[in-house]
């Protein structure tokens, strides 16, 4: 009876149907021996991205850097201004969606001193905000060294010319990373007008080089071999086409991975600047050579920036001048030797591993060292406010140093005094 009783329980069960809120059957005495298929977990870019291993000098790099953007894009549209020198605090607080703050911009400005004065007008009895001396003064500098630079930029702005597949790159593209190559603000009639017979515009959009530099050809990576080559004297077959790699503190290196790094590194591909046919991604080791190449593009372009970094958004827009048809932010997290992705501030940012040690950067140059100096103006935050206060009468600038008047030295020159007091420069 105990067994009839037992088979019409299990026959109701089979027949009875599930309601639509359970998708799946349940665990139970009676569907145990139901077989559940495994899933592989999905890899991609953003999960990559997730599991990456950190680099925490690049990050606070990234962090700073973003600050420093925002400053610079406050200092743009308050030099805009043409009522006077200064700003109401009313004006600048609708502002905040334009450089991208995420925190009230009153707030903003009163936590850099030694960048932004805060002050109350004599007549409208408003908060007011204008530039510090200091901080001008540096702008006016990088724009004195980008200018004297001028055939540094010619030169930068021709080997990308040189790298894309017909010779030439839309202008907006240039736009996006002006900052990062150390163009000026106006490169379309101080570059590419001025000098015609490197430089054609086409419908003011496109730029096209006019003729090929040969010398102008030969990366930063090739002078690297060269060096591997002769001074480790280190064989040719393994640095022909080799890159330097250099992965991040507590990186894990998983069972044959560094068999396939050494096969990779000596997988030949059409450099940067050769001016063959693209290998086809169908051919025998076509999708690796051609992602090699792409590789040895961004590797490139990264070399000719200022500051060896430049954001992922805008690399982007690089992809079909350069024929480089990959998806880019996968492309740089399977190479984490050679690039780090920042997702510190509001935007991706890429660096170039081997131009950096320990958040600075190896081999400066006259831009990078004015833009480094308005970082430390930057990072000085509330340091050393109460001991240096600024003054300006009859346009001069002073410091005040325990009641006694003297020309100011600045900011900058402080740091030096603030390395042993739990300040990092």
């Amino acid at each position: 009876m105990r067994m009839l009783q037992l088979r019409a329980l299990v026959f109701n069960l089979r027949g009875a149907r599930l309601p639509s809120s359970h998708p799946t059957t349940p665990f139970g005495p009676f569907n145990s021996f139901m077989q559940r298929r495994w899933r592989k977990p999905l890899v991609t870019a953003q999960t990559r991205l997730e599991g990456r291993t950190r680099d925490p000098k690049l990050d606070k790099l990234a962090t700073h850097l973003a600050t420093l953007k925002t400053v610079i894009s406050l200092l743009a549209l308050m030099s805009a201004r043409r009522r006077g020198p200064y700003v109401s605090l009313q004006l600048m607080s609708r502002w905040r969606g334009l450089v991208g703050l995420n925190v009230a911009v009153r707030a903003f400005v009163r936590k850099h001193p030694h960048v932004f004065e805060v002050f109350t007008h004599p007549l409208h009895r408003n908060l007011c905000c204008r530039i510090r001396r200091r901080m001008k003064e540096l702008v006016k500098e990088e724009e004195g060294v980008v200018k004297r630079m001028e055939l540094e930029s010619v030169k930068r702005v021709k080997k990308l010319l040189m790298m894309s597949v017909n010779g030439r790159v839309h202008v907006h593209a240039l736009r996006l990373i002006r900052r990062e190559l150390g163009l000026p603000e106006e490169f379309r009639e101080s570059i590419l007008v001025k000098y015609s017979q490197d430089f054609r515009l086409i419908d003011l959009e496109v730029v096209e080089l006019v003729e090929r530099d040969e010398d102008l050809g030969v990366a930063e990576i090739e002078k690297w071999r060269e060096k591997e080559y002769t001074e480790k004297w280190l064989s040719e077959f393994e640095t022909r086409f080799a890159f330097p790699i250099n992965f991040p503190t507590g990186f894990k290196i998983e069972g044959g991975f560094r068999q396939k790094m050494k096969n990779w590194q000596r997988l030949p591909y059409v450099r940067p600047y050769e001016r063959k046919e693209i290998v086809k991604v169908r051919t025998f080791g076509g999708v690796e050579r051609f992602e090699k190449r792409a590789v040895a593009i961004i590797h490139e372009l990264l070399s000719l920036t200022v500051e060896k970094m430049v954001e992922v958004e805008r690399l982007v827009h690089f992809r079909n001048d350069f024929g480089m048809e990959v998806n880019m932010r996968e492309l740089l997290l399977k190479h984490p030797g050679i690039f780090y992705i920042s997702t510190k501030g509001s935007s991706q940012t890429v660096f170039l591993r081997e131009a950096y040690s320990k958040g600075c950067l190896l081999e400066p140059n006259p831009i990078y060292a004015v833009r480094r100096k308005m970082l430390e103006l930057l990072l000085l935050r509330r340091w050393n406010t109460k001991v240096l206060s600024v003054i300006e009468e009859d346009n001069l600038v002073y410091t005040v140093d325990e009641g006694h008047k003297r020309e100011g030295d600045w900011v900058v020159s402080i740091l030096d005094g603030l390395e042993g007091h739990g300040f990092e420069r």
